[in-house]
């Protein structure tokens, strides 16, 4: 008689990886049946995908995972399950309600990739629509580009049909915002190197005493899904950094950066600082490392070295050296995926 895989061995097995803890990690799998497909469904995203639920009380990843089972796009169904925290009006780390930039308004970001199609689309500083995936999702179906930015990303949702809204701000984003800046600039002009460091210093004390998530300062979701046929999509999302300079943009909306899929080796997304990890694309850099035969987990360390090495600015380093931020990897090894479940296909036939 065989012996019976558990729970716990086939995730170890499975070549699924985040480099984060499991506070951080949302994770939907498949039964524990053995059926002779070359994959195995599975869904990972960041910690909020498994937290906002929808009408019919189901999370990012439940969602994505229920559509994925159900046969339909993998693309589809995880942008599925993010618009769920882009809707959530208690999130405010992405969509309505994010926290908004320095100057109180809600600037978005998102990336989206079609393994098998090997096609991709992004928006970046988009303003007055609450779901920017499904945005992204057009500049990729309706374009020949990859990426719109501003006012003219806004324009091309507006000829896509999407609602523009003058102010994606919710009555909470807006408090913390008022918060932040009767903090931050008690007086007008303030020199601007003081002016950012009383800007990190609010932030943190906001943090402290429970006004807003540490995670949500880099507030983003990413969520990858594969299918039973192996195919393997991406989305991340973001409102970005809370309360940022008007116009800038972070990893999210970067291929390679926030999000990179590759069909036959997988994919990698992230959340923490978008800055060091735009720098060193980490997302691509990961998934290149698994080509290359590294496990999720070696090749997420890896980059986290890659991150550290690249860190050298005083500001940026806590007092052991090392960075003083957070960044978080969230990993798809679709190759491993097939290999054990065609291994488990094989022992049960045997």
């Amino acid at each position: 008689m065989n012996k019976q895989i558990t729970r716990r061995d086939f995730v170890a097995a499975a070549g699924i990886g985040a480099i984060a803890s499991p506070s951080l990690l949302a994770v939907a799998e498949a039964p524990q049946v053995l059926i002779k497909r070359s994959a195995r469904p599975i869904v990972v995203s960041s910690a909020n995908g498994n937290k906002s639920k929808d009408a019919e009380g189901l999370t990012c990843t439940a969602k994505a995972f229920k559509m994925i089972t159900e046969g339909q796009d993998v693309l589809d169904a995880v942008i599925a399950g993010v618009n769920i925290v882009e809707l959530d009006p208690e999130d405010t780390s992405v969509g309505y309600g994010g926290l908004p930039n320095a100057e109180g308004v809600v600037q978005l970001d998102s990336s989206v990739m079609h393994g098998p199609l090997k096609r991709a689309g992004a928006v970046a500083c988009i303003e007055g629509v609450r779901t920017p995936s499904l945005v992204a999702k057009k500049v990729m179906d309706e374009t020949d580009h990859h990426l719109l930015v501003g006012k003219d990303a806004q324009k091309f949702a507006r000829n896509m049909g999407f609602k523009i809204e003058d102010d994606l701000n919710t009555e909470k984003s807006r408090k913390l915002w008022r918060e932040w800046k009767r903090r931050t600039d008690p007086s007008h002009y303030l020199d601007p190197k003081e002016r950012a460091e009383a800007g990190r210093r609010a932030a943190r004390e906001m943090v402290a005493e429970g006004l807003i998530a540490g995670d949500h300062i880099y507030g983003t979701i990413n969520c990858n899904g594969v299918s039973a046929k192996g195919e393997v999509c991406g989305v991340t999302t973001t409102s970005g950094l809370a309360w940022k300079i008007p116009g800038r943009v972070g990893d999210s909306p970067i291929l390679g950066a926030g999000l990179y899929v590759d069909g036959e080796i997988g994919a990698a997304g992230s959340t923490g600082r978008g800055e060091a990890n735009l720098f060193s694309l980490c997302s691509f850099l990961i998934v290149e490392f698994m080509r290359n035969g590294m496990s999720p987990k070696d090749a997420g360390m890896a980059a986290l070295k890659r991150v550290v090495a690249n860190t050298v600015e005083k500001r940026l380093l806590n007092s052991r050296g090392k960075p003083n931020f957070n960044v978080i990897y969230y990993i798809v090894n679709a190759r491993e995926i097939t290999r054990q479940c065609r291994y488990m296909n094989r022992k049960g036939s045997q």
